[in-house]
């Protein structure tokens, strides 16, 4: 099975590079998304552009596909579920939940100049980022892409119900299986509270796991492929 890839915040499809070719030993077709206004110049791209990459890349293959989201991107693949109920065949949220209809995709920070700039390691302190070593913190921070205003602040727009059965696996790094059944449970996640399937899994990482467990990633990745 096609297996897309969408990277959080601030990261491009190089965020995959150490997860690819671990999917691909495992025999399925890696394909890591890089979005528009992950170049130059960032501001010139919106929510609606990053989102019909997705479906582009989704429609490009030959049969079903397994969408990925990380963090942020977890929207991203559940709008791709929305728009594809009929080509999904499984969303996989890695340490992240999808925003709902009419909500803004991520304005979490401060934007200069019209873009979100990576905020530095202070707002990630503790369990998000204890696993990443002063190497891989460098490498994150020095790749960081800042995030257009009208992606950050772009309004999230999803309308067709078969989203719904669109089984999902909610792989779960900094956070346990349990918090993140009590937070939806609880109506903290209304969309993934609709979700008729819902597989918990967890995973021993920080927030970045492809950077930190790539191998242990891919592993989880493929057994949702065959779930």
């Amino acid at each position: 099975m096609e297996i897309l890839l969408i990277a959080g915040l601030w990261l491009d499809g190089a965020a995959w590079d150490a997860v690819v070719p671990q999917l691909r030993a495992l025999g399925h077709e890696a394909v890591p998304i890089s979005l528009p206004g992950q170049g130059a110049p960032p501001a010139m791209a919106t929510l609606a552009d990053q989102h019909a990459a997705v479906l582009a890349t989704v429609d490009a293959a030959a049969g079903k596909v397994l969408v990925v989201g990380h963090s942020a991107a977890c929207t991203l693949a559940w709008m791709a579920a929305d728009a594809r109920p009929e080509k999904v065949a499984r969303v996989v949220m890695i340490g992240g939940f999808p925003s709902g209809d009419g909500e803004a995709y991520a304005d979490f920070f401060e934007l200069t100049d019209g873009v979100m700039r990576f905020p530095g390691w202070a707002p990630f302190d503790g369990a998000d980022s204890a696993d990443l070593d002063a190497q891989q913190r460098r490498r994150i921070a020095d790749a960081a892409i800042g995030v257009p205003a009208a992606v950050a602040k772009g309004t999230v727009r999803l309308q067709d119900e078969r989203r719904f059965d669109v089984p999902v696996t909610l792989i779960c790094p900094e956070f346990s299986p349990a918090q993140a059944r009590e937070w939806i449970d609880g109506g903290e996640v209304p969309e993934l509270a609709k979700a008729a399937h819902v597989d918990y899994v967890d995973i021993e990482s920080g927030h970045w796991p492809m950077f930190t467990r790539p191998a242990e990633l891919a592993g989880l990745l493929a057994d949702a492929a065959h779930a």
